[in-house]
């Protein structure tokens, strides 16, 4: 594996328009990945193998002893925290956080670099979680999810990422994850390709600072996105648990965005979910480099999506019925097998296809 490509494409305006940072994504692309599966050896290869300008250490290890990176970038001001793949089959924003590693390699002579990047610091861990990458699990090895762990602290992982949090200090936290194929609009039929949370910091689900900071975030992200995504971008619902650690983070003070990477139409390897993260990711260190404010209002007309959608409507006898893919890791390839939905579901009002038939898949 080479990492990072070098780009013939650099960028000269501070703010940069979605299409032109779509073309700086394909650009900026890892190449060496695609598709949906990412073992814990490729993010051990891909780290070491960045240039001087990254710090990259190993925090700790996992349950059955692998590995958690970390990637540090950066000396400016503000310190920015993400991570991502706590969930192991969740891969999709671990591309883009590699993705960005090579946009921090290739972009240094352009102004957004040096007027946004500049100011930041980065602190990066791309695999929070390589038990269950490997094994292509949400929970770890003990089958804990972590993301509900946030309390507890009773897992090597969890407690990794807090050691970070309460030792770097961050100014910002992107909680980064992958949603599943159900999420759409019920209005509109639409699917959900990105969906985002400003946490709630307590059961009131109030508007504390962090929150707000958090809420300005994602309305410049959707501000700079609705034009390609029109009707396809969501929030999700905003009850408090600090069990989970975008809540705990946000119950602490400090504003953190759940990102959530979904599924694009025909787009089972998430390849054209994975740009508009990466550009969602830009987005959301402008707004944070440079501060940004907006009434919140903006955020809270962004529409909560709901699970309505199933994977396909297959023809039969008696109409058609809903599938669901079920995943599962074989020879590192996903393989996706359906499964029928159960007519008590809701979630298969709408369907991403309708099919004479539906065999399994494999994806990379």
């Amino acid at each position: 594996m080479k990492s990072c490509k070098k780009s013939i494409f650099v960028v000269q305006r501070i703010h940069m328009e979605l299409p032109e940072l779509l073309q700086l994504f394909s650009q900026c692309r890892e190449e060496s990945i695609s598709g949906r599966y990412i073992s814990p050896d490729f993010i051990t290869d891909f780290v070491s193998q960045l240039s001087e300008d990254f710090t990259v250490d190993t925090l700790g290890h996992s349950v059955e002893n692998r590995p958690i990176h970390s990637v540090v970038f950066g000396t400016g001001k503000v310190k920015i925290f993400m991570w991502s793949q706590m969930h192991g089959n969740e891969s999709t924003t671990t591309k883009s956080m590699l993705d960005f590693c090579c946009f921090l390699e290739q972009q240094k002579d352009s102004d957004f670099y040096k007027k946004v990047i500049e100011n930041c610091t980065f602190f990066m861990i791309p695999m929070l979680n390589p038990d269950g990458s490997k094994n292509w699990t949400r929970v770890n090895a003990n089958e804990v999810d972590l993301n509900r762990d946030a309390q507890d602290l009773s897992q090597p992982e969890s407690k990794i990422l807090r050691g970070v949090f309460d030792a770097f200090k961050p100014d910002y936290c992107f909680n980064l994850h992958g949603q599943r194929t159900i999420y759409g609009f019920e209005e509109t039929g639409k699917p959900s390709i990105l969906s985002f949370l400003a946490p709630s910091a307590d059961v009131e689900r109030s508007f504390t600072f962090s929150r707000k900071r958090s809420a300005s975030i994602i309305a410049h992200i959707f501000k700079n996105l609705r034009n390609d995504l029109d009707g396809n971008i969501g929030l999700y619902n905003d009850a408090f648990n600090n069990n989970c650690v975008g809540d705990a983070f946000q119950e602490a003070g400090v504003p953190t965005v759940l990102f959530e990477a979904g599924h694009y139409p025909d787009d089972y390897g998430r390849e054209k979910t994975r740009a508009y993260v990466f550009a969602a990711m830009l987005y959301a260190i402008e707004a944070c480099s440079e501060e940004l404010e907006y009434d919140i209002s903006a955020y809270k007309d962004i529409p909560e999506h709901s699970a309505c959608y199933c994977d396909a409507h297959v023809k039969d006898v008696d109409g058609k019925r809903g599938i669901y893919y079920v995943e599962r890791v074989e020879g590192g390839e996903i393989v996706f097998e359906p499964t029928a939905l159960e007519a008590s579901l809701s979630n298969g009002k709408f369907a991403h296809a309708l099919l004479d038939s539906a065999p399994a898949f494999k994806l990379p």
